[in-house]
Order: C-alpha cells, then structure tokens, then sequence
C-alpha cells in the first residue's frame, strides 16, 4: 500500500470543449451586435456664407411652428392656441387635417415628390424635458417628419 499520495492518478480537466462553446458564443454576439439599432441621425445645418446673411430669405408659408410657453403650458400652432401640455390631442388632430389636405392638394417638399410635413418645435430652455418629448410624440403620431426643435435664449 502507497503511504503517501503522489502516486495516485492526477485529474485532468479536458478543456477543448469549454473552448469550442466560448468561441461559439463569440460569434454570436458578433453577429447579434451591430443589428441593434443604435443610431440618432440629427442634422446640423452648416455655418451659412457671407453672401448669403445678407439676402432676403423670404419665409416659407408651409412652414408650421409649435411653440411651447413654460407659464401656460400652453401649446400654439403657428400662433393659434391648440391645447397644452397635458392634453396634446388637439394638436395631433388638427396636424392630421393639415396633412391629409396637403395630400389632397398635392402639396409636395421644394424638389421632391414627399408632401410636407415639416413641423419646427419652439420651446424654451427651462421647459421640462418630458413635455417636450410629449408634443414631439404627438406631431409623430399626426405623421409629421422632418421634426426641427428650436430653443429660445441661445445666447444664455
């Protein structure tokens, strides 16, 4: 009989397997990785030229402007009241109407064959974030795209 315990057999941990299944998984999360959307396109306009600060930009009456005022919560399309923060429906409902009658009349984007539906939303600085995000959730739900926000106060 061995007194000591050298001479016994030692274990030996087959790890060609355990290798296989990490390089398996590897893969996997490469090829899962760049499929999950990930991306916020934001488009900044580029410094404009001198020649072009001082020509008269004449402004586009298709162009629709909702303004968020802080003290109010109230909401205004184009300087006409449509509802406050709270309540938004107005404001998707009547963008519908605006859009479905520029589909009616075939009122296209300058230059391609997209109906407008361009909407800029002007909001102060100090306005709470999620109420911003509740009228820009309510021009999405009228089908409104491109949405242009505008703050008040860049120079603060």
């Amino acid at each position: 009989m061995p007194s000591s315990g050298n001479e016994g057999a030692t274990p030996h941990i087959n790890v060609t397997p355990l290798i296989d299944v990490l390089l398996v998984l590897l893969i996997i999360f490469m090829v899962i990785t760049p499929m999950k959307p990930s991306r916020f396109e934001a488009k900044v306009p580029a410094e404009p030229k001198p020649e072009q600060q001082q020509a008269n930009v004449k402004p586009n009456p298709l162009t629709l402007v909702v303004a968020l005022n802080r003290e109010t919560g109230g909401i205004t399309l184009n300087n006409e009241a449509f509802g406050n923060i709270t309540d938004t429906e107005p404001l998707s409902n009547r963008l519908k109407a605006i859009f479905q009658d520029r589909t009616n009349n075939g009122v296209f984007r300058e230059g391609t064959n997209e109906v407008e539906k361009t909407i800029f939303i002007k909001s102060p600085k100090s306005m709470r974030y999620g109420d911003v995000v509740k009228v820009i959730d309510a021009a999405k739900v009228a089908g409104a795209s491109p949405i242009g926000l505008q703050i008040d106060d860049l120079a603060n």
